[in-house]
């Protein structure tokens, strides 16, 4: 079955959609829940697509979050020197290629520093445009990231296709207004609009007021 989707502007999650950083991702953060008694499974349910400091206080409810914002910065720092195992979700590179006359954008939970670290691991060119960590006051499930690359494209969200993977940044889509295509096996439990396997499922052609998202 195909599928098409017309739209002005394309905004995607990193973590999950562009680059597979699960293996670090899974390594670091189990590694910092062991002294708290955390168990994997509860970890794993919470960090995806959120920022550090936001999983912290979900994990640590009583925690004073001061302690949340400086541990965040040294998890951020070591996420940033720790890549190996980060790839290309596959697909990424050629998807990416294809938006390059369209306005579209990276909206991610990393901060600028983890997120160059982690598209260069996987071979892949950042945007002209990114939402990152330090350009929002609140992190996903928030749409303020999403409605902020909307408002700095001059799109309307109406307008704007959400590429992700998370429940979180798919929550985040649909409260900014926007359709979503999830991409990979855990996001259609989070009821996206649109779902893929991964992004080799997905084709760019010219439109007339902008550009169509094939789904093959």
């Amino acid at each position: 079955m195909t599928e098409t989707i017309t739209a002005r502007a394309a905004l995607l999650d990193m973590d999950g959609t562009l680059v597979d950083s699960t293996a670090v991702v899974e390594r670091l953060w189990l590694a910092w829940a062991e002294p708290h008694g955390i168990a994997p499974e509860a970890v794993l349910s919470v960090v995806h697509g959120r920022q550090g400091h936001q999983s912290m206080a979900i994990m640590l409810p009583e925690r004073d979050h001061e302690i949340n914002i400086r541990e965040n910065a040294v998890m951020l720092a070591n996420e940033s020197e720790d890549v190996e195992g980060v790839i290309p979700i596959e697909g990424a590179d050629a998807l990416l290629a294809s938006l390059l006359p369209y306005p579209h954008a990276i909206v991610t939970s990393a901060d600028v520093t983890l997120m160059n670290a982690r598209m260069a691991q996987a071979g892949l060119t950042v945007p002209a445009l990114t939402v990152t960590a330090e350009s929002v006051s609140a992190s996903k499930p928030d749409p303020e990231g999403f409605l902020l690359g909307a408002q700095l494209l001059g799109v309307d969200p109406a307008d704007c296709v959400v590429f992700e993977d998370s429940g979180a940044g798919i929550q985040a889509a649909h409260s900014a207004g926007m359709r979503v295509i999830g991409v990979g096996p855990h996001a259609i439990a989070h009821e996206p609009t649109f779902h893929v396997d991964d992004l080799t499922q997905i084709t760019v052609v010219p439109g007339d007021a902008g550009f169509e998202l094939v789904i093959r």
